[in-house]
């Protein structure tokens, strides 16, 4: 992990943006920043002396864009430009969520093409080091013009204005906690306003740090179906290289190979691999699985190329050029990450469905070529994962819901000049909800072939698969009469959410 992310007006990685987001890793400007900085806002004080309008330096904004704005006027401008569009409401989003828009946006600041002094953006990494979180609500952002709700409540914190949480996790007046970190308020000047709200920085925050959880969610996927292929007494035959090589897709290749390991000198699979099986394939739940994994991988992919883009990108309107000219553009409307951001959503319920399927295999004494019905120490006295599977179900038709895009729609604002928008950021509330389900499901799958492997005993899984079980085994008993299952599906959540159960497998 980086000692500091330095900002120099150049693209960030991803790995950066979950360092600053999610480990608190603090940031820096270097001297060319500050030079972008500096040569862009000159550019910008000179519109501002001049007699001809611009828009955002001497106007009002959106439909209001028509009215002359004097000198006198606009640190007013400026001030109510952020009351008003901190419009926010819901509940407060994710820290790690505001953490990234803030970083997001003073990169931005840092390419010179916003023309903000520089004291606007040491302000806000000021604020990113101190640990200080302006209150953000979730609705208040269509994915056009900027999320623009959401970065108003970053800029009224930055006046001194709104709530924060402080580094403790405490809600209070942001004005407080400024003080206390030793951090001056800032007064915007002309231009400085538009530029602290018009960035898809929400939108592509939430794809950066969706995009690292689905990653690690695919490859737990991939080894909680081989777990159920095992458990089912499936065949490994139908991942081998060459049978995947028919269909050179990626991602597929991936999960195949990612599967082929996980069931490697399985005795399991290899007792029923003799002449004498009577089973000619497997559900497609079990033999498709790469396909639909690698499907979910190559969605990702592109998604992440969008994402790069972004990160790669100077969103602001208007933006100062490097001759001067500060012209108006489109470059804040969201479509490039509301599409990819619906089409996780689609992956991400696909991969929890097929997951589901497999699970109730394992439960039904019809499909599960001699496991005890429904995993149950004593059917009839006992459910076992019977219910388990309903919240798994749940979960998937809500999955289902949540996969219908929001990209498609679009409710025209500010008397008609914002026609078209993205609703991108509410593209990417979804997909966070999303991924929670997913986890859930998966670790309902992990729990279900964890006890479905146990009761094939004495054949032992293969090394990996047995190590996955033996891990959950350290916080989930084995196969025994029944007990709550809550706290045991939690545990099983929290051994995939926190990395422990891929990184104990390498």
């Amino acid at each position: 992990m980086p000692d500091q992310v330095l900002l120099t007006g150049a693209p960030l990685r991803r790995d950066q943006v979950l360092a600053v987001a999610r480990d608190g890793v603090p940031v820096a400007l270097d001297a060319v920043a500050e030079k972008n900085l500096t040569e862009a806002r000159g550019h910008v004080e000179a519109l501002a002396e001049a007699k001809e309008p611009a828009y955002g330096v001497s106007t009002g904004f959106g439909a209001l864009a028509v009215r002359h704005i004097p000198p006198e006027r606009r640190v007013d401008l400026q001030r109510s430009l952020i009351r008003s569009h901190a419009a926010g409401a819901g509940a407060a989003v994710e820290p790690e969520v505001v953490r990234t828009l803030m970083l997001l946006r003073l990169r931005t600041l840092t390419t010179g093409h916003t023309g903000v002094r520089p004291v606007l953006a040491s302000t806000l990494a000021a604020l990113l080091n101190a640990g200080l979180t302006p209150v953000v609500h979730e609705y208040g952002s269509l994915g056009c013009s900027g999320d623009l709700a959401p970065l108003s409540a970053v800029a009224l914190a930055l006046m001194g204005e709104g709530e924060v949480f402080d580094a403790e996790g405490h809600r209070v007046p942001a004005a407080d906690a400024l003080r206390r970190a030793g951090i001056e308020p800032v007064t915007l000047a002309e231009k400085e306003g538009l530029a602290l709200t018009n960035g898809t920085d929400g939108m592509l925050g939430m794809l950066v740090l969706a995009a690292a959880d689905l990653q690690r969610l695919l490859d737990v996927a991939d080894l909680t179906a081989a777990m159920s292929v095992e458990a089912l007494l499936g065949t490994d035959r139908v991942f081998a290289e060459d049978l995947q090589a028919l269909r050179p897709h990626p991602g597929q290749a991936i999960s195949a190979r990612r599967m082929r390991e996980a069931l490697a000198d399985s005795e399991i699979v290899a007792s029923h691999r003799g002449p004498d099986c009577p089973r000619v394939q497997d559900a497609y739940s079990l033999r498709c699985a790469p396909q639909v994994h690698g499907a979910a991988r190559d969605t990702l992919a592109h998604a992440e190329t969008v994402a790069d883009r972004e990160l790669a990108s100077a969103v602001d309107n208007p933006v100062v050029l490097a001759d001067g000219r500060v012209e108006s553009n489109g470059n804040f409307h969201g479509a490039p990450l509301a599409y990819v951001l619906d089409f996780l959503a689609i992956g991400v319920a696909d991969v929890a469905s097929i997951a589901e399927r497999r699970t109730d295999r394992m439960l039904d004494v019809a499909r599960s070529h001699g496991l005890p019905a429904f995993l149950a120490a004593d059917p009839g006295v006992d459910s076992g994962h019977m219910i388990a599977q309903y919240t798994q179900a749940a979960i998937v038709s809500e999955l289902k819901r949540l996969a219908v895009p929001a990209s498609v729609d679009s409710i025209p604002s500010s008397a008609m000049q914002e026609d078209h928008v993205s609703m991108g950021w509410s593209a990417a509330r979804k997909l966070r909800r999303g991924l929670d389900g997913l986890t859930t499901v998966l670790a309902v799958e992990l729990l279900t072939a964890a006890r479905a492997l146990d009761f094939r005993a004495p054949l032992r899984p293969a090394p990996v698969t047995a190590a996955a079980r033996d891990l959950l085994r350290t916080h989930v008993d084995g196969p025994g009469p029944d007990r709550h299952l809550a706290p045991e599906i939690a545990a099983a959540e929290a051994l995939i959410t926190s990395g422990e159960l891929l990184r104990r497998l390498q």
